[in-house]
C-alpha cells in the first residue's frame, strides 16, 4: 500500500509539471510570437472646410404690372425663351374664373382625346397603366418623406391619369361626340374672355424665380469682383426691390461667395476639383471652381466658387452655409502597423528571398499571405489603400483577415 502510494504521488506530480509546461509554452510562444488581427473594410475620408456665404446669380427683377389679378404661368426654375409667358394679368374675378374654366375643359379634351386613342389599341391602357404606378409610388414616397411641395407634381398627374383610364372604358363615337361638345364650348369660353386679359412676356431668355428677396443687384457677379470681406459681410437687401411677378435667372453659371481666411484659400488654390455641400435643401454635391479669390483684410479674403450645374435647383437660395471639400478618397482601412515595406518568402530548405513591395499579410485559412497594396491617404493610426495585384489569391479586399502584429512574418507561414 505504502509503494502504490508513492507511485501515485509521483505521477500526479509528473501529470502536474506536464500540465504546468505545456502552459508556460503556450504563454511564451503567445509573449514571443503576438499574433493580433483586425479585419479590412472599405472607408472614404474627405477633406474640407466649414463655410458661409451668398448665392449670387445674373438676376433681372420683373416690373409689376397695374392693378389686377395676377397669375404665375411658370414654375419655380423653369426655363422661359425670350417673349414666352411668365405671368397673365386678369381685369376682374370674373375673367379669372372664365380662365380657370377655360383650362378645365382643355384638360377634359386632351383627356377624352387621349381615352379615344386608348380604345383603339390595348397599348395604350398598358402605358397608361404604367404612368399611373409610377406617379402613384413617386406620389406615396413623397408623402413618406413627408415633403409636400414634391407631392404636389405627382399628385396632380395622377389624377389626371386616373380620369384618363376611367374614360377609356366609354365608346368611341361616344366620346367623339363628347370631345366636339366641349370643343364647342371652348370657342364660347375663348370669345368671351378675348381681351380680358394682358400677358407678361419674358424680356430675355432664363429661368423663371417668383422670389425677388432684395439682393438681385445688390449681390451680383460683378459686384463680387474685388469685394472685401467686410463689404460681404454688411451687404443687406434692398427693401425697395419688390414685384409679384418674380424674376429671371440669366446665363448658365450661379456663384457662392464667402469669407475664408487667406491661408485656407491658398490651400483651395494649390488643389484641383472641389465640391460644395449645402448645409441643407440640396441634398447632392456640387461640382466648383474657385473662380476669384479677393483681396485680403485683416488675415481674410472672399473666395468666389462657380458652378455649372443643377442652376434650376438653386433659385431660391441665398445664404447658405456648407462645406468645401477640397479631397474625398476611398479605399480599405486598414492599421497602419499592418502595413509592411517588404515581403519575406521561405522555401522548403528555409532559405529567405526578401522583396521590397508595400503590402500586408493576410490571414487565408491557416497560413499568412502577403497581398500589395497601394496607399491612398494617410490618416492617425491608418491607412487607405486599394488591391495591388491582379492575382485572386493576393489580391486585397475588404472582409479580409489583416494581420496587425506577428513575429517572424513571411509568405506560407502558419498562423491558425
Amino acid at each position: 500500500m505504502k509503494n502504490n502510494g508513492i507511485g501515485t504521488k509521483l505521477l500526479l506530480a509528473a501529470v502536474t509539471i506536464g500540465v504546468l509546461a505545456y502552459f508556460g509554452m503556450q504563454g511564451l510562444r503567445y509573449f514571443s510570437d503576438p499574433l493580433s488581427t483586425t479585419l479590412a473594410y472599405t472607408y472614404q475620408v474627405e477633406e474640407g472646410m466649414d463655410v458661409s456665404g451668398y448665392v449670387v446669380r445674373q438676376e433681372q427683377v420683373l416690373a409689376d404690372e397695374p392693378a389686377g389679378l395676377l397669375r404665375l404661368e411658370r414654375k419655380e426654375g423653369e426655363r422661359v425663351g425670350r417673349g414666352g409667358t411668365v405671368a397673365t394679368v386678369y381685369a376682374d374675378q370674373a375673367s379669372l374664373d372664365r380662365q380657370t374654366e377655360i383650362d378645365s375643359v382643355k384638360t377634359r379634351i386632351e383627356q377624352l382625346q387621349y381615352a379615344r386613342e386608348a380604345a383603339e389599341g390595348a397599348e395604350v391602357s398598358l402605358k397608361l397603366d404604367g404612368q399611373i404606378m409610377q406617379n402613384l409610388v413617386a406620389f406615396r414616397s413623397a408623402l413618406a418623406e413627408d415633403r409636400l411641395d414634391l407631392a404636389a407634381a405627382p399628385g396632380g398627374d395622377l389624377r389626371t391619369l386616373v380620369m384618363k383610364r376611367d374614360y377609356t372604358y366609354s365608346d368611341a363615337e361616344d366620346l367623339s361626340a363628347q370631345i366636339g361638345e366641349l370643343q364647342t364650348e371652348l370657342k364660347t369660353l375663348q370669345s368671351q374672355s378675348a381681351g380680358s386679359a394682358r400677358h407678361i412676356t419674358a424680356p430675355a431668355a432664363g429661368l423663371y424665380s417668383a422670389v425677388v428677396d432684395g439682393y438681385e443687384a445688390v449681390l451680383t457677379p460683378e459686384s463680387l469682383e474685388e469685394m472685401t470681406p467686410s463689404a460681404l459681410r454688411a451687404a443687406k437687401a434692398d427693401e425697395g426691390a419688390k414685384s409679384q411677378v418674380g424674376k429671371l435667372i440669366l446665363g448658365d453659371s450661379w456663384y457662392y461667395a464667402a469669407v475664408l481666411n487667406a491661408k485656407e484659400a491658398e490651400r483651395l488654390q494649390e488643389g484641383g476639383g472641389l465640391s460644395l455641400r449645402f448645409a441643407k435643401t440640396v441634398e447632392w454635391d456640387l461640382d466648383v471652381t474657385l473662380a476669384d479669390v479677393g483681396p485680403e483684410e485683416n488675415g481674410q479674403v472672399v473666395a468666389v466658387f462657380q458652378g455649372k450645374t443643377y442652376l434650376p435647383e438653386l433659385t431660391m437660395l441665398r445664404r447658405q452655409s456648407g462645406e468645401v471639400i477640397q479631397k474625398s478618397v476611398e479605399g480599405i482601412r486598414i492599421p497602419t502597423a499592418a502595413l509592411r515595406a517588404e515581403e519575406v518568402d521561405v522555401d522548403k530548405e528555409g532559405n529567405r528571398t526578401v522583396t521590397e513591395g508595400t503590402g500586408v499579410y493576410c490571414v487565408v485559412g491557416m497560413e499568412a499571405c502577403f497581398k500589395p497594396v497601394k496607399v491612398l491617404y494617410s490618416g492617425d493610426g491608418f491607412v487607405l489603400v486599394r488591391a495591388d495585384s491582379d492575382v485572386e489569391k493576393t489580391r486585397l479586399r475588404p472582409g479580409d483577415e489583416i494581420i496587425v502584429t506577428a513575429n517572424d512574418l513571411y509568405d506560407g507561414k502558419v498562423v491558425g
